[in-house]
């Protein structure tokens, strides 16, 4: 009778470190699932976060480079930073687009010998490109034969606007392309809308154009 208990404890211990491995085994999968699915979300997170840093890191970039470009004596007082001209972009290709000037150029320009000053600089965006950013120093004997050289500033631009401000209903009002004015001028906007996408998701952020006053302080 003793060795009939031991055989049957010895059977429920068994039988019970079973179903605790059944059970272990179902925590564990389920943890899994629990943990994969949140690295997923994390991952989704993650992507976002670096989309919008970059998104406004490129809006600081080009809000500084309007800012020293507005600088005097660049622009007098009371003109924007940039002027909506006509530009040949490419042998043959003119397109009208935003131009402003770099008179200490910009760090980020990679030049083939020494860095060059008076820099002239126009954007567009470009399909299956992005933002590009059209450069020149009009010190270069080529200034005014050869094409700008171009520089991709953001992948994930997919448009730009030009915002003009309507004063009659006191509102902005955002065109695909620059405005002609009823003289037939090329009219330059207030500031300048970009618009970033990647995967489902779409930023935008606006870009002023510097206008700086008489007696009105850089910074």
């Amino acid at each position: 009778m003793k060795r009939r208990g031991k055989q049957s404890q010895r059977g429920f211990t068994m039988l019970e470190l079973i179903v605790a491995m059944v059970l272990i085994a179902g925590v564990m999968i389920g943890l899994n699932t629990f943990v994969f699915s949140m690295s997923e979300l994390w991952g989704r997170g993650r992507d976002y976060r670096l989309f919008d840093q970059h998104a406004r890191a490129l809006t600081r970039f080009l809000e500084a480079e309007f800012r020293e470009a507005a600088l005097p004596p660049r622009v007098a007082r009371d003109v924007a930073a940039a002027e909506a001209r006509e530009v040949e972009v490419d042998f043959g290709r003119r397109e009208d687009l935003l131009v402003f000037g770099l008179r200490e150029g910009s760090r980020i320009l990679q030049w083939p010998e020494r860095p060059l000053p008076d820099v002239w600089a126009a954007l567009e965006v470009k399909r299956g490109e992005g933002l590009v950013l059209y450069w020149q120093s009009a010190l270069e004997e080529e200034f005014n034969t050869d094409p700008p050289r171009e520089m991709v500033l953001s992948p994930l631009v997919g448009s730009l606007g030009y915002e003009y401000f309507d004063a009659d209903f006191g509102r902005w009002e955002v065109e695909e392309r620059l405005r002609t004015g009823d003289d037939g001028e090329l009219e330059t906007p207030g500031r300048i809308r970009l618009t970033f996408n990647y995967k489902d998701e779409e930023i935008q952020t606006i870009v002023p154009l510097t206008i700086f006053g008489e007696g009105l302080p850089p910074f």
